[in-house]
């Protein structure tokens, strides 16, 4: 058994049975051993950032890490922005990043990199194998370290991958107990319960399910507390027979005013509430001085434990938590609008679909009116970097193939990573995208009045950086070249029967919405 060969079984010893490829010359001997080693899924990308991106939407709802195969430092890189959104998510990734055999890398070969360099921003992990002998154990660590959820990058020389020195697979280490809540730490939260509306426990972390939300309106029922979601979930319920949460807002003006009366804050899973960005004159620190903080759990911590303790302090276990039924919106028939396409949206969406949120403007919508609609999950964009969406709506549907799989996204932000269509169409997965084509980078828009600059009006110059038109981009041939079939919605009517048969039969589709002056 050579060197790639023991990586492979071990990665799938440790239950990491999928990877996200795009291998070049150095990763041959890897490519060869998924033919003599059994087992591993692998699923062909046309560019690293889909590969990073399907790697995070797989490990969010299969709950277990993926692994990439990505091309030296320049394929690594490649990938960097989809990884940035994975670590801000707390998703653990397997990378595995082909590097020159050790003895070529002193030669500085025209692909030679600072690999280690490159990854550690976007890894909690990193490690370069020397040789065939090391690398089962180096897999092993790097899958203990993913399964943690972090980001773990595994260098791979390629003279240790085809190494025929190795020992074979490896088992992978124990995971560590979650740590729990520090007692004076949750003492004082549980003191915080008593003040009613003048405190909130919000909650974010990896996944807020069913039974999390129901132990937070426990709380809501009993103290009075308010109780919300942080504002970008890497997973959380929706839908019927969920209670009513808040979700912090986006913008930093909102997000204070949500804030302003709290004189504590109770969190789970997730850290002190910021702005997204800095603005002339506005606080960084979304909450107020006098207000104390509680950070009780971090993203892996035992949330659940840390609940059921303050339920259980609030003498609240046995209350039975409230539940929206399921009232998906009346169509809105007639002009195309946000309104009308968010309510269509929520209208059909089918029961147990997975919903891949990267429509920042125009389908902002799209959450609160799924609020009752039927049970659902919903992945949003965690760390920023857009060029998410199509790709982590691949590896939702490799995680999840019997869901369908509803994809949100805006047409600046298709455009980063459109290549996955290829991907969806190759693997002929369940997913229904959704372009929300306004040719323009809207919320660029937004944030150039917001942030002031040139007195927030931008001349023509700025206006040109902002607008996607000259040439206006075509979803339907762009789509249609990568083998999906796509259709174009001018009207709420053509969306609402466009939409409503995409979801109700198996295999990809694209809709391109033309969102061109339809605000509100």
């Amino acid at each position: 058994m050579n060197g790639a060969e023991s990586l492979v079984q071990t990665l799938l010893d440790g239950g990491v049975e999928v990877c996200f490829t795009n291998p070049g010359t150095s990763e041959m001997h890897f490519v060869a051993a998924l033919d003599e080693v059994p087992g591993m899924r692998c699923v062909l990308c046309l560019f690293e950032g889909v590969v990073s991106g399907a790697a995070d939407g797989y490990a969010r709802m299969a709950e277990k890490p993926a692994s990439t195969l990505l091309h030296l430092g320049p394929g690594l890189g490649n990938a960097i922005a989809n990884l940035h959104n994975a670590r801000k998510g707390n998703v653990g990734i397997v990378n595995i990043v082909g590097d020159h055999a050790t003895y070529h890398v002193k030669y500085d070969a025209p692909l030679t990199a600072d690999i280690e360099g490159l990854a550690r921003p976007v890894s909690q992990w990193v490690r370069t194998s020397q040789s065939a002998a090391e690398l089962p154990g180096d897999t092993a660590e790097a899958v203990a370290q993913a399964r943690r959820g972090q980001i773990a990058t595994l260098i791979l020389p390629a003279d240790a991958s085809w190494g025929n020195d190795s020992p074979g697979a490896v088992g992978i280490p124990e995971l560590p107990e979650p740590a729990l809540a520090d007692e004076e730490d949750l003492a004082a939260a549980i003191a915080a319960l008593s003040l009613g509306a003048k405190c909130m426990v919000l909650i974010g972390g990896v996944h807020v399910s069913r039974e999390r939300a129901a132990q937070m309106d426990r709380l809501a029922q009993s103290c009075g507390v308010r109780v919300a979601l942080d504002g970008f979930m890497t997973r959380v319920a929706g839908g019927e027979g969920m209670p009513p949460l808040e979700r912090i807002p986006y913008f930093a003006e909102k997000a204070i005013s949500v804030f302003e009366n709290l004189e504590h804050i109770i969190l789970l899973g997730c850290k002190p509430p910021v702005s997204f960005f800095a603005y002339p004159g506005i606080s960084s620190v979304l909450t107020q001085e006098h207000c104390q903080v509680h950070r009780l759990t971090g993203p892996w911590d035992d949330i659940d434990d840390t609940l059921e303790k303050l339920v259980s302090a609030a003498g609240a276990a046995e209350l039975v938590p409230r539940s929206l039924p399921c009232e998906p919106p009346e169509l809105i028939p007639g002009a195309l609008s946000e309104k009308s396409v968010a309510a269509a949206f929520a209208h059909y969406l089918p029961a147990d679909a997975i919903v891949v949120d990267e429509a920042v403007t125009s389908g902002a919508l799209c959450y609160p009116f799924a609020e009752r609609a039927r049970r659902h999950d919903w992945m949003m964009e965690t760390g920023g970097a857009i060029g998410w969406g199509i790709p982590a709506a691949v590896g939702a549907a490799v995680a999840c193939p019997e869901r369908k799989v509803v994809c949100l996204s805006g047409d600046g932000s298709a455009m980063y990573t459109v290549q996955g269509l290829w991907t969806i169409a190759r693997e002929a997965l369940d997913v229904t995208v959704i372009i929300f084509a306004n040719q323009r980078y809207a919320i660029l828009e937004i944030e150039f009045a917001r942030t002031g600059a040139r007195g927030g009006i931008p001349g023509p110059n700025a206006a040109q950086m902002l607008h996607l038109g000259n040439p206006e981009l075509d979803f339907l041939q762009l789509a249609g070249g990568m083998g999906i079939h796509a259709t174009r919605a001018e009207t709420a009517d053509q969306f609402i029967e466009q939409y409503s048969k995409a979801v109700t039969t198996t295999g990809p589709h694209l809709i391109e919405v033309m969102m061109l002056d339809t605000r509100a």
